[in-house]
């Protein structure tokens, strides 16, 4: 299962909707062949494992990472390609969450006389597919909130001076982040003042192009920002309210943009609402980089499940900017309290890394 496991993650960050899914086959002790999904409409990690072991499946186990599917989508269902391989053992690492599957695979199995064993390496197979498994359970995406500041928890100097704040190795961190979830979040505001790109880099070249995602209530993103101009390498989408102007809307769905009308109150957008509509359009695990404000509300809107926490050893003081936006807290009680905390050294810099 950990060969498995291993395999599946090769994927990351490639099969939204679909989870991250490993299968090895092994035959008198002898591993036979193994397989990996690579993204949504390609043959499941099952499919090709059992194309690769060339007719040796009868009567061989199965070690895969999720329950085989049950149901039709872009492939068939798995579960049936399974039996016909004659397998005596399957052996799984978690059920399906999808109530499309979620036990009927099993069951199937079961009744067709194969050994099932479930939940090996649970854990681990959880943790690998918490994306896929936040969108199906809770219907939003993953969310990692990357901030990165001096120690004295600022962005900038007080005339916006904010290149670079952290060093090399901070920043190939966040590129490595990058590289493992299906988008990228910021608000207007960091697309207005950086005009950032938004892709995953190593050594200067871009090896991932996640979608980008802008929460922009009244579609300030300009036509040809960076990220608009490229949307034709990756999906842009605009999370903006009903009453945004339609004229910039046209524009910028023209531009090769789509644009998500999302809820508004009080003349900002229901952050909840606009994370399951992400989760809609098949959005596993997102990492959400600027800015302040927006954090700020993702926080109080308690959307974030994952924190990370880039601190350089430099201090701007007072009138720098800051790194959050106000969480409305007035008592200690009401603070956000941060949980199975990490902190090591990256290059120069310090990363706290924190779950809820």
């Amino acid at each position: 299962m950990r060969e498995a496991l291993r395999l599946a993650a090769r994927a990351r960050g490639h099969t939204a909707p679909n989870p991250m899914v490993g299968a090895v086959i092994v035959r008198g002790g002898r591993r036979i062949a193994a397989g990996l999904h690579t993204r949504a409409g390609a043959p499941h990690a099952e499919i090709r494992a059992i194309e690769r072991a060339r007719g040796e499946t009868r009567g061989a186990t199965l070690y895969v990472v999720l329950e085989p599917c049950g149901h039709w989508g872009r492939t068939p269902p798995c579960v049936e390609a399974v039996l016909a391989a004659g397998f005596r053992r399957v052996v799984v690492g978690m059920r399906d969450p999808d109530r499309r599957t979620a036990g009927r695979s099993l069951a199937r199995l079961k009744r067709q006389g194969v050994e099932v064993t479930v939940g090996v390496e649970e854990e681990a197979c959880r943790e690998l597919n918490r994306g896929f498994l936040s969108r199906v359970v809770r219907a939003r995406p993953y969310t990692h909130l990357k901030l990165a500041s001096t120690l004295d928890g600022r962005i900038a100097t007080r005339t916006g001076e904010s290149r670079w704040i952290t060093g090399e190795a901070a920043r190939a961190y966040v590129h490595r982040l990058r590289r493992g979830v299906d988008a990228l979040v910021v608000g207007s505001a960091t697309v207005l003042a950086d005009d950032p790109a938004l892709t995953a880099r190593t050594g200067g070249r871009v090896v991932h192009r996640p979608a980008r995602v802008v929460v922009d209530s009244r579609l300030r993103t300009p036509v040809d920002a960076r990220l608009v101009r490229s949307s034709r390498s990756g999906e842009v989408v605009l999370l903006a309210a009903p009453d945004a102007p339609m004229a910039r809307r046209r524009r910028l769905e023209r531009a090769g943009a789509r644009v998500v009308t999302v809820a508004s109150r009080g003349g900002h957008l229901d952050l909840r609402a606009a994370w399951r509509s992400l989760a809609r359009l098949g959005t596993n695990e997102l990492l959400v980089e600027g800015g302040g404000e927006l954090a700020a509300a993702l926080l109080r809107a308690q959307l974030i499940d994952e924190l990370h926490l880039l601190l350089a050893p430099r201090l701007i003081g007072g009138d720098g900017r800051p790194v959050l936006g106000s969480l409305g807290v007035e008592r200690l009680q009401r603070a956000v309290d941060l949980s199975d905390l990490e902190v090591r050294r990256v290059g120069r810099d310090l990363l706290l890394r924190a779950k809820w």
